[in-house]
């Protein structure tokens, strides 16, 4: 039996590294974790880049020049806070109607001088509207922010 899907997915890991790498790495680095299939463009993406600062985008470009901009950054809060939209509908499509979209927020905690807990909650899913459920469900799949996750704790141990 499963369950309901909930209007905000939350997950958790803790990482050896101090919380200004975290930090950085998770902003910086975005593209080395995010999986290249998770993919709107036409073809394949040569970058994922992660704009540092408020009123910045997220976008993936493909070889061929080609842009999609799937997230606004909305708080840049270096080492400790980082939230930005999630601008995919629920039929895995740009949602150009900014009231239509969801918001993740990553929180970095220093645990000591070498270990960060790395919080990230999506919330407001909801918001997409009908069919709403199938972004929740995707998001906390384990091909969702789970992988993107453990692909980010590799990426600190230098296993990527």
């Amino acid at each position: 039996m499963s369950s309901a899907p909930q209007t905000a997915v939350l997950r958790e890991v803790t990482v050896d590294a101090p919380i200004d790498q975290a930090f950085a790495v998770f902003t910086a680095r975005f593209g080395d974790f995010k999986p290249a299939e998770h993919n709107l463009l036409q073809v394949a993406i040569e970058e994922t880049v992660f704009e540092p600062w408020v009123g910045g985008h997220i976008y993936d470009r493909g070889v061929d020049g080609s842009v999609c901009r799937w997230a606004r950054v909305l708080a840049f809060e270096p080492p400790h806070r980082v939230v930005f939209t999630w601008d995919i509908s629920p039929q895995w499509q740009l949602e150009p109607d900014p009231t239509r979209t969801s918001e993740v927020e990553v929180t970095f905690v220093s645990e000591s001088a070498g270990r960060t807990c790395v919080q990230l909650k999506h919330r407001h899913l909801d918001r997409h509207g009908a069919g709403w459920s199938a972004v929740s469900e995707g998001v906390a799949d384990d091909e969702g922010w789970p992988v993107y996750l453990t692909r980010f704790t590799d990426l600190l141990a230098g296993g990527r």
